[in-house]
């Protein structure tokens, strides 16, 4: 593959919630990301998404294997990951923790960033957890994240959020952390194959 063709972003909305506010925060994301020539952007969206919970020890039903084969390749095909996630009592939605512990080498060596929102901690918690999930998938997590504090009330009724400066600036920072790491580690996996 060559260096100079777009990086494969895929950027997962963790909440599955009802009234959800993942997708405001995720459109207002993918915008920025989408902006830039170095990036493919593929939004994941784990509400359209319905894995089983019975977790992937089984032998998947019929029906997870058509939910698999729709979703694996996709992820497969990532050469980086931005969650964007909800805190839910100092920690992440189930609904993401089903999402990843489905899949295994679709993580492996890649970087993976996130975009959190939440009350007076902005989802930080949630991400500090997820740093630790994505570790032991051998996945590479990039130091700077976007937080909304407060959640809803960071963005107007356009979607937008109140304060842009300070959170483009951020999420700057963290693509161009991501877009470094995964052009390294792509160049990595195209040159010895990771074995886990």
């Amino acid at each position: 593959m060559s260096a100079q063709q777009p990086l494969r972003l895929a950027v997962i909305i963790g909440s599955v919630r009802d009234g959800r506010f993942g997708p405001t925060v995720t459109e207002w994301f993918t915008r920025l990301a989408a902006q830039r020539p170095d990036l493919d952007v593929d939004v994941i969206d784990l509400a359209d998404v319905p894995l089983s919970t019975t977790g992937p020890t089984r032998e998947p039903a019929p029906e997870m294997t058509a939910v698999l084969a729709t979703t694996r390749p996709r992820l497969a095909r990532a050469d980086a990951f931005v969650v964007v996630t909800p805190e839910y009592n100092h920690s992440f939605p189930a609904a993401l923790k089903n999402a990843i512990d489905w899949h295994l080498v679709e993580w492996q060596a890649k970087p993976v960033g996130f975009v959190s929102y939440g009350g007076i901690a902005g989802g930080l918690r949630a991400v500090e957890q997820l740093r630790q999930v994505f570790a032991e998938l051998h996945a590479v997590t990039v130091r700077d994240t976007v937080s909304f504090h407060g959640g809803v009330a960071a963005f107007d009724e356009q979607g937008r959020p109140k304060e842009p400066e300070g959170c483009e600036t951020a999420a700057k920072a963290l693509l161009d952390q991501l877009t470094w790491w995964a052009q390294a580690l792509r160049q990595a996996r195209a040159e010895r194959p990771y074995g886990a």
